[in-house]
């Protein structure tokens, strides 16, 4: 899962540029103002960014971006583009449009889409680590699947069985529910499943009776037609009472004519004796088919109590079907289903009160199985927390600490009508969803993931108190929060991670722990780095550099891909100001070799 390619034409002072990604690292460098903002800002709107007809560049029509990534195709994202209408058998084909003037356009596998197709797509694909792109982290839910992606085999156990008992309480509830209603309205029912099935039971229909009884019906009312027809035909076939006279032959005696005709020719003409023997055998047909419509004829009866019989059973069952038909099929299959539901509202007092019994069990199951999942993410959060806290301090936030408070969403103190538990209003449960009991006393509020809120905090200096982690962080510093919980939870399910401004305020020794982290998560993802510092940009794996151009109007922007002694010479640049300085080449060979040496 790969993004291989992307295209930008017309954003900003890019006017034409080709990114070609690798596995592993991707480093992005340029001078100021070469427009390495505008690759990621392009990025952005690939992924369904909000557009801004301002970024199209000056004198263009439009903005155009394209990204084509490696995915299998039972992927979330390539299963989005199959439900999009779109193609992604060869992978997948991004395109976003931003006209001058207009609105944007998305186009995915081929298909025109909505631009909000696009953001859903992305969320599979890239986590974009940027002051404006924390989704993961403004998403209070990713707090919680981050958490829980850290925790291993055992807390997917224990998410797992939750999930169970939340299901069965909340079908419990369904069922309970459902018989609740009003009895007036359940025996309504019931009265009507009722009569509908005796009236079924009185005319008993039998499967396709409608087809047999038509056919009947039909051969009785024009039995004296059907005896006429057969006989006048068995006449033609054999002669009048099956004579061969010569004022009325059949077709029989004409055939025996015609055999009488050939019998002595034929012996001496292998041809003619088969032709003879063909006419012999139209005769033996013509008399059998004779035969057969006599018998017939004979059989046809003229019965008119049978046909009243008939009419009325027809009636019967076309009133039958006009309620529950169209045909027999379909009333006996009415029939299986309105048994079934009247089974199922058919109960007792006493069923109730055993359902409403095993709703209460089922319950204080979720309290017991969330009460465990809790603390199983309590101890998780603890030790994501000190790793993550850990790895800042090879990321120039020392002074920093990361904290991840698990709360258990606790109702409120005020009691339901009937006195026997709080009522809930929490925010993120289903519609009518009443809290659960928890060990030790207290009511939780639940949804299908758990009893608890996770968020993510920073504490930014000592002493200071932990607050969101969106609040407390500024863009440089978000980016490194998340590359340090990336690194300590381990690439989950999006393939690419983009950081841009992680190196702000970094330099020094910290910028060559930044590099080495970053080729850490690398080498379970694919990673996407925008940097200034050669410290960081030594550790990739491919190295893309903005490089832009002027004619002395027009500033454009491109983008290529640097290697050997172009490589050194941009790390040179970036180190030391001055691509062909002999310190700085010194210095970044040594990075290179550094890097080469650690790989």
């Amino acid at each position: 899962m790969t993004l291989r390619r992307i295209r930008i034409q017309g954003l900003g002072v890019i006017d034409d540029a080709e990114l070609d990604l690798a596995d592993g690292l991707n480093v992005i460098t340029g001078e100021t103002g070469a427009g390495k903002t505008m690759v990621v800002s392009g990025l952005g709107l690939l992924l369904g960014a909000r557009a801004d007809a301002g970024l199209v560049r000056a004198g263009t029509r439009q903005a155009v971006i394209e990204g084509e990534v490696d995915v299998p195709l039972d992927h979330p994202a390539a299963l989005r583009v199959e439900e999009a209408g779109g193609e992604s058998e060869d992978g997948l084909l991004l395109i976003r449009t931003v006209p001058a003037d207009g609105r944007s356009r998305a186009h995915v596998g081929g298909r025109s889409a909505p631009v909000s197709v696009l953001t859903e797509i992305g969320e599979h694909l890239v986590a974009v680590h940027g002051q404006a792109d924390q989704w993961r982290l403004r998403d209070a839910e990713q707090h919680r699947v981050l958490l829980d992606a850290a925790g291993g085999a055992d807390l997917a156990a224990a998410v797992a069985t939750y999930e169970s008992r939340y299901d069965a309480w909340r079908a419990a509830r369904a069922r309970l529910a459902e018989l609740a209603r009003t009895s007036t309205e359940r025996d309504l029912r019931v009265g009507v499943l009722r009569a509908a099935l005796e009236e079924i039971e009185a005319v008993d229909p039998q499967p396709g009776e409608e087809d047999a009884l038509r056919a009947e019906s039909d051969r009785l009312t024009y039995a004296e037609e059907l005896r006429t027809a057969a006989f006048s035909a068995r006449d033609a076939l054999g002669g009048a009472d099956g004579a061969t006279g010569e004022d009325q032959p059949g077709v029989t005696g004409l055939v025996q004519a015609a055999s009488q005709s050939l019998q002595q020719a034929s012996a001496h003409d292998p041809e003619l004796a088969a032709l003879l023997t063909r006419t012999q055998e139209i005769g033996y047909l013509a008399a059998d088919l004779a035969t057969e419509l006599s018998a017939y004829g004979s059989g046809v009866e003229v019965d008119e109590e049978r046909l009243d019989t008939v009419h009325r059973r027809r009636a019967e069952l076309g009133a039958l079907l006009r309620r529950y038909g169209p045909g027999t099929a379909e009333a006996l299959a009415f029939a299986r289903s309105a048994a079934e539901e009247l089974d199922g509202l058919e109960v007792s007092d006493e069923d109730l009160e055993r359902l409403e019994q095993s709703c209460a069990d089922l319950a204080a199951e979720v309290g017991r199985a969330g009460a465990e999942l809790s603390a199983l993410r309590r101890r998780t959060a603890e030790r994501i927390a000190a790793d993550a806290t850990e790895e800042l301090a090879h990321l120039a936030m020392g002074s920093a600490r990361v904290a991840i408070e698990v709360t258990t969403r606790a109702a409120e103190a005020d009691r339901s009508e009937d006195g026997e538990q709080p009522r809930s209003t929490a925010s993120g449960t289903a519609p009518g969803t009443p809290p659960v009991p928890v060990p030790g006393g207290g009511w939780a509020r639940p949804t299908r993931h758990g009893l608890d809120e996770v968020e993510i905090q920073l504490a930014a200096n000592p002493g200071a108190p932990a607050r969101s982690v969106t609040r407390a962080a500024s863009g440089g510093e978000l980016s490194r929060v998340m590359l340090a919980l990336e690194l300590v939870v381990g690439a989950g399910d999006v393939p690419t991670y983009v950081f841009d401004e992680v190196d702000a305020g970094v330099g020094g020794g910290a910028a060559l722990d930044l590099g080495a982290r970053l080729a850490r998560l690398a080498e379970h993802a694919q990673v996407i780095v925008v940097t200034h510092l050669g410290q960081v940009a030594a550790y990739a794996d491919r190295h893309l550099v903005v490089r832009k151009s002027t004619d002395g109007q027009v500033t454009s922007s491109g983008v290529v891909v640097v290697e050997d002694a172009d490589r050194e010479a941009e790390l040179a640049r970036m180190l030391g100001g001055v691509a062909d300085s002999d310190a700085a080449l010194e210095h970044a060979r040594e990075l290179l070799s550094r890097r080469a040496t650690m790989s």
